[in-house]
This record gives C-alpha cells, structure tokens and sequence, in this order.
C-alpha cells in the first residue's frame, strides 16, 4: 500500500483521517474568521468612499474619485490571495498582464480592459455584502455555540456559584451530571462542526481561487501573453537571422574572396601547360564556384537589399531572380515594420520558386502595396493550377509566417489554372507622417524581363537576367518551400 502523501490544502485534509488532530481545523476557522473581519472592514471602506464621493461630486472633485470604485478590488483581491495561503498550499499568483509601457496611463488602460479587474471588483463586492454575515454566522453555529456547550461545567462552577446556569440563554443546568452531560454534547458538536468550519473554508476558497487566481491562469491574459511571447520569438529569429547573415557576410565570403585571390595569382606564376597549373585551374573555379553558392545563400538569409532600399526594392529583386518572367506592378511610398517587410518579402520570394518548381507557369503577375491600414499582396500565375496544402508543407509554411503577424492568406487554384495566392498584414508606416498613396485600380505593371530588341528574338528572353555568379537554372531561392 502507498504511503499516505501530507494534505496539502483543507479540501484534501477533510477525508484525512486525522483531520480533527491536525491544524487544518484551525486554519480553517483563522481564514473564516479573518474573511469575515476583512469583509466588514471592506463594507466600512466601501460606504465611506462612496459617501465622500458623491458629496464632492457637486464640486465635480469626486467624480474621478467614484470612477475610481472600478479599481477597488485590486487591494482586496491581492489580500484574498495572501488569505488563500492559509487552507491551499498551491501557488495564487496574480492573473493581470503587465502594462506593455511603463506609465500610470499605460497601467491604468491595461488594467481597465482586463476581465481580471473586473472579476475582483465582483469578488469584493460579495464579500461585503453577502460572504462575510455568512461567514460570521456560521462561525457563531459551529464553534461559537458548541464551546459555550463545552464550557457549561466551568460557568456553572464559577458564575453559577454550583446552584445554577444558563446554557445558550435557553437551557437551565441546576446540577453536576447535566452540566457534563452537556459538556459531551459541546464537544461532539465541535468536532461536527470543525468538519462544517473545513468544509465552508474549502468551498470559500475554491470561489476565491475562481474569481481571482485561476490554476491555468486568465484565458484572456494567457492568450495576450502568447500572442507577445511569439511575436518576441519572431523578432528574436529574425535578429539571429541577421547576425549569421552578417557573420558570412564578414567573416567566411571574405575569406573565399581571399583564397580564390590567392588561386588567381598562384595560377600566374605556374608553368603553363603543366599539371599544376591544370590543378590550380581547377582550385580557382571550384572556389569562384563556392563563392557564389555562398553569396546566394548570404542572399537567402537575409538580403541586404531589403535592410537597405525596402520591400519594394527587394520584390523587384526578388522578381528579377525568378526563372519565370514576372510582371510586377507593386507600390509602396514608404518603409513598413521590419518584421512585415522580412515576411512578405520571403512570401513573395517562396511563393515565386513554388510557381517555378510545380505550376509550369509561362508568366507571373505581381500586384501589392500599402492600402487602408494593410499590406496586399496578390501572386498570379498561368500555370496547370491544383495547389494543395494537405501535399505538402509550402502553404501551411506561408500561413504560418504571415499569421505570426496576424496577417491572412488565401489561395485559389481550381485543376487547370490560373492560381491566385492573396496575403494580407495590418500594418502602419514607420513614419507616422506618412500617409497612404491613392488606390490605384491597376498600376501600369514593370517587366522585369530584358528590353534589348535583339533578346526579343527569343521567347525566353523575356525571363529576368541573373545576377552574376547565379545559375539562371535553378528554381527559385535558396530555402523556398514546395506548396503544391
């Protein structure tokens, strides 16, 4: 058999078997007796503040102080919580947020929207109204009455002077026997009432534990909380993102530089013809090529063309990497929040090699820009269609990232084409000076293909040129996702 684990609470104490020689009992009747104090006090306090406000409230000097009343059940909920010690051994911590800024005004506005405040300005009051005459009441019935039985052979002793005494002001003692008798009675009523005593402890605080310290925390709060801790672990990656990309930037592109300088002149001063000079050919390509394979991924990491010319430059980029020729028509008049900019940018940027590895798409249109108080943008593609998230992870990747931010994407691919792929972000200029464009219906829309005549002569010479040391074949990005 198990060894018996410690109550930790009274609500556990109560089917303990040694619950009447535990402190249990007393901890009990100490957390009514002080709630019934305590509540009394509050109705006092109560009256007096609602008293004084409402003279000074022809001056308009109370105003302020009735409106006030709202915030008068964070002091008491906080010594609920220090009472609730007394019968639950579990933790009672506070259920409100913390202010986002620091400020009274800040402070004050969070509190105020919070359900919590207003949960503890219920839970006080109840106990001036309602909970501390019940609790005073019922102290009185359960030990109050069944001690003044247990003492009837002192006072008959005593004030009684052995010839008579009155029990309960209702029952007269004239002699020993009786007096025992009703001392017996006064102790079996005690121990009863010591169950009663725990019990009403336990259901008074498992009340306060619901208004004012739930075990799993303020729905409300939890969710607020979360919503912050996530968008600190996208910031958070986003920095780490930009420290590696600046580590390769500085530390191994430049050492590549170096080594393929090296080759490059090792290269000049060996015989021509001979075997190292084959070797030292072959070292100084396979180093250019490296070179290049890390300056895409530095690209992919973070591209230094978004930190430094916005998300309109780096679409345009983007769109000129692409093997499918894009027409982009997208408007922007000022910088948006870093991490808006960092996640449409790679929306655009997956969702370019998605098109490029499964639609078979000839052309891509690109439309977006800053309109009431959201970032649009709309990715079009004349390719077979049929995109589905549950065939892959590249659309629930780009769901993901735009929802961090509380954004919205939506696809339509019907079998056969075309597909249009829609993102959504609530953002607002970095400058708040600034102000939104004019909504244009269709921005005449830049190719990003070349515009020399002779290049027309290919069909494919409408695809943007790569960038020099890329491989104008692969699909899309480095890091891109599937979503078909």
């Amino acid at each position: 058999m198990a060894p018996r684990t410690a109550p930790v609470s009274v609500r556990q104490a109560l089917v303990h078997p040694r619950y009447l020689l535990s402190p249990w009992p007393w901890r009990a009747a100490a957390y009514l007796l002080t709630g019934a104090v305590a509540g009394a006090v509050v109705l006092v306090g109560l009256v007096i503040w609602v008293a004084v406000g409402g003279v000074l409230a022809f001056a308009l000097v109370g105003l302020p102080l009735l409106a006030a009343l709202a915030l008068a059940g964070l002091p008491v909920a906080a010594l609920e919580r220090r009472r609730l010690r007394l019968v639950d051994g579990d933790e009672a911590p506070g259920p409100h947020a913390e202010p986002p800024v620091p400020g009274l005004r800040s402070w004050l506005t969070t509190r105020l929207r919070e359900s919590a405040t207003w949960r503890a300005l219920g839970h006080t009051l109840l106990t001036a109204c309602l909970l501390w005459p019940a609790e005073a009441l019922l102290l009185t019935v359960a030990a109050a009455l069944p001690l003044s039985l247990t003492a009837t052979p002192v006072l008959l002793a005593t004030i009684g002077e052995g010839r008579e005494t009155k029990v309960l002001k209702a029952w007269t003692v004239t002699d020993g026997p009786t007096a025992f008798l009703a001392a017996a009675l006064g102790v079996l009523l005690l121990a009863a009432g010591a169950y009663v005593l725990g019990a009403a402890a336990a259901a008074r605080a498992a009340l306060t534990r619901l208004l004012l310290a739930p075990r799993g925390g303020d729905p409300a709060a939890r969710v607020v909380e979360l919503t912050r801790s996530r968008a600190r672990l996208v910031d958070a990656f986003e920095t780490e993102r930009r420290r590696i990309e600046r580590d390769l930037h500085d530390g191994a592109q430049q050492r590549l530089v170096a080594l393929t300088m090296t080759l490059g002149l090792a290269r000049l001063d060996a015989p021509p013809g001979g075997p190292l000079a084959a070797q030292l050919a072959r070292a100084h390509e396979e180093a250019g090529a490296a070179l290049a394979e890390l300056r895409e991924l530095i690209h992919g990491i973070h591209p230094k063309v978004l930190a430094d010319y916005g998300l309109e430059a780096a679409v345009a980029d983007a769109a000129d990497r692409s093997p499918v020729p894009v027409d982009v028509a997208f408007d922007l008049a000022h910088r948006l929040p870093d991490p808006v900019e960092t996640a449409a940018y790679f929306v655009v940027r997956e969702a370019l090699a998605n098109v490029a590895r499964h639609s078979g798409a000839n052309r891509v249109r690109l439309r977006g820009g800053h309109r009431d108080g959201r970032l649009v943008l709309e990715l079009a593609d004349d390719g077979r269609g049929g995109a589905d998230s549950t065939r892959g992870t590249g659309l629930t990747g780009l769901a993901d990232r735009v929802s961090v931010l509380d954004g919205r994407l939506s696809l339509t691919s019907p079998p056969g084409g075309p597909t249009l792929l829609r993102v959504e972000i609530p953002c607002e200029p970095t400058d708040p000076g600034l102000t939104d464009p004019e909504p244009t219906t269709d921005p005449a829309p830049k190719d990003t293909g070349p515009t020399d005549p002779k290049d027309t002569k290919d069909p494919q010479a409408t695809k943007g040129t790569a960038p020099e040391g890329r491989d104008p074949k692969r699909p899309g990005p480095a890091g891109g996702t599937a979503c078909a």
